[in-house]
């Protein structure tokens, strides 16, 4: 290492001071470039010490005007969707509708009436605005909304069966919605800790029957949970327990069955030349007590996590001090109610 070109590299004082910074000196203040040319100077040390040329002065600049402009550019940035899958999660799911979009603009420029009851001017709830169409669209008592699936679920948990047992098929991906992407799969004895719950998987990975759930259920069992494996398939010799058969061993072991669709599909997919995707109408007419499910997938909405089912089961979520943590907002509460 030539320790004259550390020497010889330019000081933070010097890149601030270069004519080629006068703009963005002039335009975000001089104690902001000061930082990001520290940053340059840095990272200029490092690539002389690693045994490369020592970059000029002017090539320091571009770096530092580089790193502006990467920080004053909005994020996320429009990209093309050439990957063949429509509904990708890390290209932000489902495009919105122009209905959406107004919506969620109108709700953003200026007041609402987000938590407030026009008709007696009392304060009232956000969930008003979407109770109503969530109910006759899904033929379900009650609803609520939350900010994502994976939140919907966590709260359903802590609210019926904190402190108890929870039976899931170990071919449904235990909690598959909460561990449904990027770096943050929880195992479930983090799933346990966070919801305060403890998951009992019964079955193997192909094959459940429902006297599998039976004989976990015992007097501290606090729900039947079945996640449906939306972004896997598993083929060959496979059995997987019915909404039907479940929601009877349920009754008659006063136990409520919660079901994780995920996708949200309100249509039937078969329509469009799809193969079928279990939709929430078909899990309510089963008599499942809660059925959970995105907004942002093939609901083709804003990001939002969906609890449509029994009214009783509804308000022990609604009560439960998590469901303000995870409420969602008004721009996404307008864009959901336009698409829905």
């Amino acid at each position: 290492m030539d320790t004259s070109q550390l020497r010889n590299l330019p000081s933070v004082e010097r890149v601030v001071n270069s004519s080629d910074l006068t703009h963005e000196v002039t335009t975000y203040g001089r104690d902001w470039l000061v930082g990001l040319a520290r940053r340059a100077v840095d990272d200029a040390r490092q690539l002389v010490m690693s045994g490369a040329a020592a970059p000029q002065l002017d090539a320091i600049c571009r770096s530092v005007k580089d790193a502006v402009q990467e920080l004053v550019t909005p994020s996320p940035r429009p990209v093309i969707n050439a990957t063949g899958v429509v509904i990708h999660t890390n290209l932000g799911r489902a495009p919105l509708s122009r209905a959406a979009l107004a919506a969620a603009d109108a709700a953003g420029r200026g007041y609402s009436d987000l938590e407030i009851d026009l008709a007696t001017g009392r304060r009232g709830s956000r969930q008003a605005h979407l109770q109503s169409l969530l109910q006759q669209i899904n033929g379900a008592e009650a609803a609520l909304v939350v900010n994502n699936n994976a939140s919907a679920l966590l709260l359903g948990l802590s609210a019926l069966a904190s402190g108890r047992e929870v039976v899931v098929s170990r071919g449904r991906g235990a909690v598959a919605e909460i561990g449904a992407g990027g770096g943050s799969r929880l195992p479930m004895s983090s799933s346990q800790s966070i919801a305060g719950c403890h998951l009992v998987d019964v079955g193997t990975t192909n094959r459940t029957y429902v006297r599998d759930y039976a004989d976990a259920a015992t007097e501290n069992t606090g729900a039947f949970l079945k996640a449906h494996a939306s972004n896997f398939r598993v083929e060959g010799f496979t059995a997987a327990v019915g909404e039907r058969e479940l929601v009877e061993l349920g009754n008659r072991s006063g136990v409520p069955v919660l079901h994780d669709v995920g996708s949200g599909s309100l249509l039937p997919t078969e329509r469009y030349g799809l193969a079928h995707e279990p939709t929430p109408q078909e899990s309510i007419a089963a008599g499942v007590g809660l059925v959970f499910f995105s907004g942002d997938k093939l609901l083709g909405g804003p990001q939002a996590g969906i609890v449509v089912g029994k009214r009783d089961l509804v308000s022990r979520l609604e009560r439960h001090p998590l469901a303000r943590a995870v409420r969602i907002d008004k721009m996404s509460l307008a864009s959901l109610t336009a698409t829905l």
